[in-house]
């Protein structure tokens, strides 16, 4: 059961698991977060993303390895985890304790690559299962110079009272990174710390770090200094309790072991650690004394919890803040390219060069634009007998425009995804996702295709305007003597009529060109119905350009959405959090 006295929160160790109660309540939420915390996702490579990934896989391993398993089984004997830095002597102490060689001592580094768990034989269901460190696998026998990776050493030993159980970790320090990542989990699983240190190391930086986590989370911890010069003890002892009390950890004992001569089996003689194996075995005999223990660590790794989560769920919201950053950088993109190709069918661009050349071969001479400023009548004469008879081809001409359009589309197409890349670049995440597909850097493979396969359906529905305008209408004969194929080359000319994007000479061109145009087909049609056609066109062009867009920017959409944060992530871990930390009010 939880209760809450003047000293704030205590732990018992009767029933925590019990049918009903404050404890199963406490196992359901922190069950809960857990699966918060698991599922949570932080993909995109941002600034602290590191970090905070380390921290929510300590976290769970923490969660998995001792708060879950120790509040579902109280009554488990207390595990000290022995651990400390590279050459401090921690197999030796093990087996000087245990009497006997169950952790192989050496020279070369690392020594303890595979984690050892001395246990009383009565005590081994506790440890045979994956009730704890569920991650590695049990394995028996001696000790061996070639060790499993991802295994424990399950030893039994009677000189160990039941009740307690020793387990011998890698270095914090060790020059393999996975040895000590091992060791940090190990340490977070830990009912209590003993850690091991040296009078030429008790400073280091390394432990130190461990120690002030240790400190935050309320974990119990003992010192060993070993290996401690006998006239030095008076000065290094006193200097090394400073240094904990500045860290939160005045209460921590501290067990000198001198500088001494190993017994002929390698173990330390008993009268130099016979003040830790008396403290050992009075912790061992003692239920109510390892209850405080556990209480303890166990207190300060579950209030931990909240502090912990919001680091994780700050990390999560940087995720999507950053995948909108990114998402948004491609939608201004692709708004940017529709507002182009809106701009640019309208504003006159589309009548330069090959469309106003290929003009010239369907007017069928020269003189036309030589005479540019002559008057509308006379166009409409000089056009008018130029169709008369045999209609000039129209093929020239369409594909001018054809290719004009494509062309227009293209390069606005092209340049957001040029755009896009370059502002992913910049933006935190962006770099990662385009390493991830190179692809994202300019247009899909079949966006040409796409083009001009739009840019055809695009003519064939101007055609069909044109087509549909002409029915039942007077204007049949007319239609007929130009051709659908020819009005409907009139209509595109119309619908790309303005002409702010020209100079000069090509002004009076194109503006020439789409007054001669709309003239014709204000003969043929009427003036409201061009225009109505017009826009038609010109709508029906855009929505085609919109969609083939669409579907190059959804490649982004897709690439941020595959990666980024789950919208609910950050309001699943606040939550759960939540539950926790009012359940310990």
């Amino acid at each position: 059961m939880f209760t809450r006295g003047k000293a704030g929160l205590t732990i018992r160790l009767s029933h925590v698991n019990a049918a009903t109660g404050e404890g199963d309540v406490l196992i359901a939420a922190i069950s809960g977060l857990r699966a918060a915390v698991a599922d949570a996702r932080l993909p995109l490579a941002v600034d602290g993303r590191d970090p905070a990934e380390s921290a929510r896989v300590e976290l769970l391993r923490q969660l998995d390895d001792y708060v879950i398993p120790r509040l579902t089984s109280m009554e488990a004997p207390l595990l000290a985890v022995v651990g400390g830095s590279t050459g401090a002597g921690k197999s030796t102490l093990v087996n000087s304790i245990v009497g006997t060689e169950v952790s192989k001592p050496g020279v070369i580094r690392p020594t303890t690559t595979c984690p050892v768990l001395v246990h009383h034989p009565e005590d081994l269901h506790w440890f045979s299962d994956t009730r704890i460190l569920p991650e590695l696998a049990r394995v028996t026998g001696a000790p061996t110079d070639d060790p499993t990776p991802g295994t424990v050493r399950l030893v039994q030993s009677r000189s160990l009272p039941a009740g307690m159980a020793l387990l011998d970790a890698p270095d914090i320090d060790s020059v393999v990174a996975a040895n000590r990542a091992l060791a940090a989990q190990l340490l977070s699983a830990a009912d209590l710390w003993l850690f091991v240190t040296t009078a030429a190391r008790y400073a280091d930086a390394v432990p130190w770090d461990l120690l002030r986590t240790a400190s935050q989370r309320g974990t119990a911890i003992a010192i060993v200094l070993d290996r401690v010069a006998p006239e030095s003890i008076t000065e290094i002892r006193p200097h090394l309790a400073e240094m904990l009390r500045e860290q939160g950890l005045a209460t921590a004992p501290i067990f000198t072991i001198p500088e001494t001569t190993l017994t002929p089996d390698g173990r330390l003689p008993a009268e130099a650690m016979a003040r830790l194996k008396a403290w050992l075995d009075a912790l061992a005999g003692d239920a109510r004394a390892r209850s405080v223990i556990v209480g303890q660590t166990l207190k300060g790794a579950v209030e931990s919890l909240g502090g912990r989560v919001e680091e994780l769920a700050t990390a999560s919201v940087d995720q999507a803040d950053a995948a909108a950053t990114l998402r948004r950088a491609a939608t201004q993109a692709y708004a940017a390219a529709n507002e182009g190709v809106q701009a640019g069918i309208t504003d006159g661009t589309l009548l330069r060069g090959e469309v106003l050349a290929r003009w010239q071969e369907f007017v069928g001479t020269g003189e036309f634009f030589r005479q540019v400023e002559s008057t509308i009548s006379r166009w409409r004469d000089r056009i008018s007998s130029a169709v008369r008879g045999t209609p000039p081809p129209a093929e020239s001409l369409g594909e001018a425009l054809q290719s004009g359009v494509a062309a227009l589309v293209r390069a606005h197409g092209e340049s957001a995804a040029i755009e896009t890349t370059r502002a992913w670049r910049r933006l935190p995440g962006g770099p990662g996702l385009l390493e991830r597909d190179p692809g994202l850097a300019k247009a899909s493979p079949e966006f040409d295709d796409q083009v001009s396969a739009m840019v055809r359906h695009w003519q064939g529905e101007v055609l069909e305007i044109v087509s549909t305008e002409g029915e039942g209408r007077r204007a049949n004969a007319r239609l007929a003597a130009y051709g659908v194929n020819g009005v409907g080359l009139f209509l595109m000319l119309v619908a790309f009529s303005h002409t702010a994007g020209l100079t000069g000479a090509e002004v009076g061109i194109a503006g020439g060109t789409s007054v001669l145009a709309q003239r014709v087909l204000e003969a043929i049609f009427g003036d409201q119905a061009v225009r109505t056609m017009a826009r038609r066109a010109r709508e029906k062009l855009l929505i085609h350009v919109d969609e083939l867009f669409k579907e190059e920017h959804a490649r982004y959409a897709a690439a941020t959405a595959g990666l980024s944060v789950d919208e609910n992530q950050v309001e699943r871990l606040r939550r759960a959090a939540a539950e926790v930390t009012e359940l310990l009010r």
